[in-house]
């Protein structure tokens, strides 16, 4: 059984090696199927295994259902989905036991007992109409006992209400707190994974069904998902089915009797197989004030900072995973009510359809009363009793099927759910092979040998036996024409992206075997498409270490090194100032709630060279620490003046180096303009995708190469 849920992993695919071809083509290979080439005993290697048979399109036509799409009822996804739930339903009902044991105990008590109200409704209720048609017939009008089975029926019915009430107000709680620890288990594995995992196509499939079955925890059934709560409304319509059975058994036989329960059956099975028009789904309640309001605004920021692709490096990178979970549990809590008094609703109606027959269903269902009041042992309870409970079994069989093959699609969710929490972020080593980062106090060294790197889904490599090294303490430039590969190699060199072949050393250690965390932890960096996020100036600066976004003196150092004094000083509210990233993300949906809902106060717009200023001052925030080792700045300048130029430059300078000008850290900057290079120890040169020439700037003008033609054509 699946006893834990991070511990074991699903491994993913190994890349093709391209050893053996040309330099400038990509064999075309086929890996190895997601999730099984490795830990093939283990349970979510089984679940991975079966979630992805349960896929294939019917009728051995080749390709894959969409995410979220029904499985076909056949006896092959039949044994699919019972052992997909043989292996996942246990550990998923534990963890719902283990957050409200007595709760869930007596949310499953009260579902069965609800499920046999009906029934005894009912029964009690013909029971009074038998005695109130006995008075009258015999014209003996004992009060006493009819006031005693109507106040009974009265006590009935208060009670019900109030198990009712009861239930739903226990079950609002655990399916709340059932919710909220799904959804932070879900959110906590996005921001663990890296873009090598997400970039997977199976992998982002596989994520969406755990996405559907986290959703259905909403209360979303009605939208064709199905949560695990919703299995004990299984329980309910059996129970209540097995109650109307019993009671419609109890009934005498005879001929009136018979025929009476056949016009009532009719009466009750026209109305479900004739076509009807269900009643519109009510809208989403609107949030109730303005805490609310923030709470849900936050709440998507923080979602959408976990999910986007956009934001994943720098998440990656500074480190923001457990800040955007710790900031998104805040606001959840808060929108799911748990940790206060929870909101009583009222208990939930199935809406029967509305019918445009209602005046010969009367007519049909009276039929059985004209037969009954002819025979000798008729009595109204026994025609009420033979209606209601021919109806409700219907409606009850009716609803059961329903119930039963949505619960047959949730296993596969609930699959998908099992198998994604199992995933291991592709750039994390085993850990029997983890090697510690070791610090160098001079600056990291760096060793590419022979690196190659596909983008996936290309045919082509974006990287192509890229051979480098740099040594601790020294400053390097890259250099070349758009899209020759720069900004990957960046990221390749950052453990944002991985390679495909070849080795790359970090302080001569294999940099596959050193947590992609531990090293980032010693790095800082900006990148050419760095993230605007929708947040104020102190926040989109201090991401660049959180442990100092509230130190107005780190936060001031590093706006002083990027040169961004001026920027934030002319802000409304300075640090305070909501930045207005429309721009940027302006399709965002996250961003459209976030800026609809900030209402307080207005965003302020930037411009791009302002915009640049903010994102190196969230790089500079921790650049001068004594732990960083690397800083890597892709485009720094590209939107700023000469003089800025000179400034971003100097600080630079200030950050790897010591007051006695020695080198302590390794720097790597990327740029179109050559004047800059000059200032770098060395500069690489790169064409499609591969360095062609390295040296320094006087070396590299002697080259007389494509170095040197750039620079000429810049001067």
């Amino acid at each position: 059984m699946l006893r834990t849920w991070v511990t074991s992993s699903i491994s993913l695919p190994e890349a093709c090696s391209p050893a053996h071809e040309s330099p400038g083509f990509r064999k075309k290979c086929v890996p190895k199927v997601h999730g099984l080439d490795a830990g093939s005993g283990s349970p979510s290697h089984i679940i991975h295994q079966y979630w992805l048979q349960s896929r294939l399109l019917p009728s051995g036509r080749k390709g894959h259902l969409a995410p979220g799409a029904h499985r076909p009822l056949n006896l092959s996804t039949l044994q699919l989905a019972y052992k997909i739930l043989s292996l996942s339903a246990v550990d998923l009902l534990k963890s719902i036991w283990d957050l409200h044991p007595w709760r869930f105990l007596l949310m499953v008590s009260i579902e069965f007992l609800r499920g046999i109200m009906p029934a005894y409704r009912g029964y009690s209720q013909a029971l009074l109409i038998n005695e109130l048609q006995s008075l009258i017939v015999s014209e003996r009008y004992t009060w006493s006992r009819l006031a005693g089975m109507i106040a009974s029926e009265l006590l009935g019915i208060g009670a019900e209400s109030i198990i009712d009430s009861i239930a739903s107000t226990n079950e609002n709680i655990v399916r709340s707190a059932s919710r909220f620890a799904l959804e932070y288990r879900q959110m906590e594995q996005r921001v663990r994974l890296d873009l090598p995992t997400l970039a997977d196509p199976v992998v982002r499939d596989l994520l969406q069904e755990s996405e559907l079955f986290v959703r259905s925890f909403d209360g979303m059934s009605s939208f064709g998902l199905f949560s695990t709560f919703d299995f004990l409304r299984i329980l309910t319509l059996f129970s209540e089915l097995v109650s109307h059975f019993l009671v419609l058994t109890s009934l005498p036989f005879s001929v009136p009797h018979l025929t009476a329960l056949f016009f009532s059956i009719l009466s009750a099975i026209i109305p479900l197989v004739l076509p009807w028009t269900t009643s519109g789904l009510s809208s989403p309640e609107d949030y109730a004030g303005s805490e609310e309001a923030r709470m849900a605004a936050k709440q998507d920021k923080m979602r959408h900072l976990a999910y986007s692709d956009t934001y994943r490096p720098e998440v990656l990178l500074f480190g923001l995973g457990p800040w955007i979970l710790k900031s998104w549990a805040q606001a959840r809590k808060t929108m799911l009510g748990l940790g206060r008094s929870p909101r009583t609703k009222g208990p939930s109606m199935i809406s029967l359809p509305y019918l445009d027959f209602s005046g010969m269903f009367v007519v049909m269902q009276n039929i059985p009363l004209v037969l009954l009041l002819n025979s000798p042992s008729a009595s109204l309870g026994a025609f009420t009793l033979y209606r209601s409970s021919v109806q409700s079994l219907f409606v009850t069989v009716r609803n059961l099927i329903y119930s039963v093959r949505m619960a047959y699609q949730g296993i596969f969710l609930m699959g998908a759910f099992s198998a994604a929490m199992t995933l291991q972020p592709r750039l994390h080593p085993q850990a029997n092979e983890v090697v510690e980062y070791q610090a160098s106090p001079r600056g990291a060294k760096i060793e590419a040998k022979n690196l190659f790197y596909a983008y996936p889904g290309s045919q082509d490599y974006a990287l192509r036996n890229i051979n480098l090294t740099i040594k601790p303490g020294e400053t390097l430039a890259i250099v070349g024409y758009n899209g020759s590969g720069k900004s990957t190699l960046a990221k390749v060199l950052l453990r944002i992206l991985d390679f495909d072949s070849g080795e790359l050393l970090l302080n001569n250690a294999d940099i596959r075997k050193i947590r992609p965390e531990a090293f980032h932890a010693h790095v800082t960096a900006m990148f050419q498409d760095f993230a605007k996020f929708d947040a104020s100036a102190r926040e989109n600066i201090g991401l660049g270490h959180i442990q100092d976004m509230r130190s107005p003196r780190a936060i001031d150092a590093a706006i002083r090194l990027a040169g961004a004094a001026e920027i934030v000083q002319s802000l409304p509210r300075g640090l305070k100032t909501k930045l207005d990233i429309a721009s940027h993300e302006q399709s965002s949906y996250a961003f459209r709630e976030s800026y609809r809902n900030s209402f307080a106060h207005q965003h302020h717009g930037l411009s791009g060279g302002e915009w640049q200023r903010i994102a190196l001052s969230r790089a500079f925030m921790r650049a001068r620490r004594p732990e960083i080792d690397l800083i890597l700045f892709d485009e720094p300048t590209s939107s700023l003046d000469a003089h800025a130029q000179n400034w971003i430059f100097e600080s630079l300078e200030k950050c790897s180096h010591s007051p006695e000008g020695k080198p302590t850290k390794t720097v790597i900057f990327i740029t179109h303009r050559l004047a800059t290079a000059r200032r770098a120890d060395r500069i690489a040169m790169m064409e499609n995708g591969t360095i062609t020439e390295l040296g320094t700037h006087e070396e590299l003008l002697t080259l007389n190469g494509q170095y040197a033609a750039l620079y000429r054509a810049s001067i």
